[in-house]
């Protein structure tokens, strides 16, 4: 059985921190918007949504206690309706699609949303704890330093200068605008407040006057974490090759903090007969893999690799790709792995322009990229993100 994408929607983005329009707007109101967006936008019955599937990162606070269901209460859809929340870190919101379509494709279902939600304003990363970043016992025998490291390190095995990784965010930017101005992102919502008056209508976090030179003049991020607390020591313990690490990174060449939701409706052919829809997309091929967690964010490659070999199919097969630009170096070298020209990936700029709220990204990517290879008449695409803890996920869809 073929599981299919009927339609994918997502909020804007906004700003993840107190200045950020978005502030305001509970989670649970930011993802039952698309929903409500969603059900208005085709009209279907809501009785025959089965499943509520969220990506979450941090499940605390106002995103905690199963945000899925709060979600699902909070739509309308009915009391029937389930919900359950996931965390596969920046990999949840394109997990919950992938295990969406599992459930289609065995049979267990035949209609769900599934997607993801992320107020960072609200709920501030790292705001759930949890040992493997903070306990010893964890961190030190599995040689692990925070993401930030981790991406230098990339860099500074791949021979990706300061210049090199400055070039890709200021073309993210360059692209995220020329697609804000063009009207390409087709799939995005204004989020609104109680009366139904637009609070924010475009993405917030899209820079357009960023130049090259002025990312220069930013200092490195993760230089004195780095030197300092002892993860640099760390790192060049595991890899000893590369002598010191170049720090690269920093607020402008990596992913920005933002607030959104995103939701995709997945399910049968049958089901979609009955509703009178049509399937934009199907599902081909969901992959995940495990890599080194000191170096962490290289899991796109190997994972991308195994989803075309479940697919039957090669780089070459692929029109487009979306790779999260959790870091500049996370894209360079899946690219510099898979052989990917860099005009066939994240052409609508990515996160280190649009932003990144950690469980939705991935549900984001995926509409993004839809909406791309409809606009350009092409059929295939692959989505991949870095996860943290060093893991990868990817997704191969088809357009039908």
């Amino acid at each position: 059985m073929e599981a299919y994408i009927y339609d994918a929607i997502r909020t804007v983005r906004g700003k993840g921190n107190r200045k950020g329009a978005l502030i305001g707007v509970t989670p649970s109101d930011l993802a039952s918007q698309v929903m409500v967006s969603l059900r208005d936008k085709h009209n279907f019955d809501p009785t025959l949504v089965e499943d509520v599937i969220l990506g979450c990162v941090g499940q605390v606070m106002d995103q905690g206690a199963n945000i899925a269901k709060s979600v699902a209460q909070q739509s309308e859809y009915g009391d029937h309706l389930c919900g359950v929340s996931l965390n596969r870190f920046c990999g949840s919101g394109l997990e919950a699609i992938n295990q969406a379509a599992a459930y289609v494709k065995s049979g267990f279902r035949n209609l769900l949303i599934a997607g993801g939600v992320e107020s960072m304003s609200r709920v501030k990363m790292g705001s759930d704890g949890g040992g493997m970043f903070m306990d010893p016992a964890l961190a030190i025998p599995g040689n692990i330093v925070p993401q930030g490291i981790s991406a230098d390190l990339i860099a500074t095995r791949d021979g990706f200068s300061r210049a090199d990784v400055d070039k890709f965010a200021y073309e993210s930017q360059m692209r995220a605008t020329a697609a804000e101005k063009a009207g390409y992102f087709k799939s995005r919502i204004p989020v609104k407040d109680i009366n139904g008056i637009d609070i924010l209508g475009t993405d917030e976090n899209i820079r357009p006057s960023t130049t090259v030179e002025g990312l220069a003049k930013l200092n490195p991020s993760f230089a004195m974490m780095g030197e300092m607390a002892g993860f640099d020591a760390v790192a060049i313990d595991k890899y000893p090759e590369v002598g010191e690490i170049e720090h690269v990174h920093h607020a402008g060449n990596s992913s920005a903090i933002v607030d959104g939701a995103a939701i995709t409706m997945i399910g049968s052919k049958e089901i979609g007969t009955a509703l009178g829809l049509k399937p934009r997309f199907r599902i081909r091929a969901a992959a995940i893999h495990g890599t080194d967690p000191t170096i962490m964010l290289i899991g796109p490659a190997p994972a991308s690799k195994k989803a075309l070999k479940q697919a039957g199919m090669s780089v070459k097969d692929i029109d487009l790709f979306e790779c999260n630009e959790a870091f500049a170096a996370v894209p360079m070298h899946f690219m510099n792995q898979l052989g990917v020209p860099h005009d066939k990936i994240n052409v609508n700029g990515g996160a280190i322009a649009l932003g990144h709220p950690l469980g939705a990204t991935g549900c984001m990517l995926t509409g993004t990229l839809m909406d791309e290879l409809e606009r350009r008449d092409l059929n295939t695409g692959l989505v991949t993100l870095c996860i943290g803890g060093g893991m990868g996920i990817a997704t191969i869809i088809e357009r039908v």
